[in-house]
């Protein structure tokens, strides 16, 4: 599994604390929210592989708060529960609420940890159906891209960064999220995403009568259809 950039939404600073070490112990990336408001603030605002929810928040329920993940957000984002309620009765308000998955406490973090992989698999087997942007289709599985019924000849690294940039479209992804969702942990230098960037412009804008790729200054990089900028 490639390195996965988790959200850990937990009151319990101890629990955060060992969960957070077991889980970078896979190589994975955590951060951290204490409470349910800061949690949502980052679950809206940053991109991540997956979001890991404690439902006894002191300010915000943890099903409110998947509720309004998913009423607001623009990505599909695994969550997963974690909660000491073991009831039917509250893992079914859980699922109903948008939750993806459920694991009661006190758990083995190595169910955690599978139960993580098994998420983020299963997110880019849905990943992998066409998108369509207005003129613009992209394929996951023959890792094709047309523009007005025109292939676009692209490179290894510049269909994977229009996949991306599909993927989070209407948003835009920073450079530093794109860069790690291309090349993991060792991302380039930055003058080698400009570099893509440019290659990738030159298939997807320069033989069009309107740019879909554009950059968004201080942040990164959106796409969007024509008319919409």
């Amino acid at each position: 599994m490639n390195s996965l950039k988790i959200l850990l939404i937990e009151d319990n600073p101890t629990l955060a604390r060992q969960t957070g070490e077991f889980l970078e112990g896979h190589g994975w990336q955590v951060d951290f929210a204490g409470n349910g408001r800061l949690g949502l603030k980052l679950a809206l605002e940053q991109v991540y592989d997956l979001v890991l929810l404690d439902l006894n928040l002191p300010d915000m329920d943890g099903v409110e708060l998947c509720r309004q993940f998913r009423q607001r957000a623009t990505v599909t984002t695994p969550v997963l529960m974690l909660t000491a309620r073991d009831a039917f009765d509250d893992k079914a308000l859980g699922f109903h609420s948008g939750a993806d998955d459920y694991l009661c406490k006190p758990f083995d973090p190595r169910e955690l940890a599978l139960r993580c992989s098994a998420l983020a698999r299963r997110r880019e087997l849905h990943r992998n159906d066409e998108i369509r942007i207005g003129a613009l289709q992209v394929r996951g599985r023959g890792r094709e891209a047309e523009r007005d019924g025109q292939p676009l000849r692209l490179t290894a690294i510049t269909f994977n960064i229009l996949w991306e940039l599909a993927c989070a479209y209407p948003e835009p992804l920073s450079r530093a999220e794109l860069c790690h969702r291309i090349w993991g942990d060792n991302p380039p230098d930055s003058d080698a995403l400009k570099s893509h960037i440019y290659s990738l412009r030159r298939q997807l804008d320069r033989p069009f009568a309107s740019p879909m790729l554009r950059t968004i200054s201080n942040i990164g990089y959106r796409l969007e259809q024509p008319g919409e900028g």
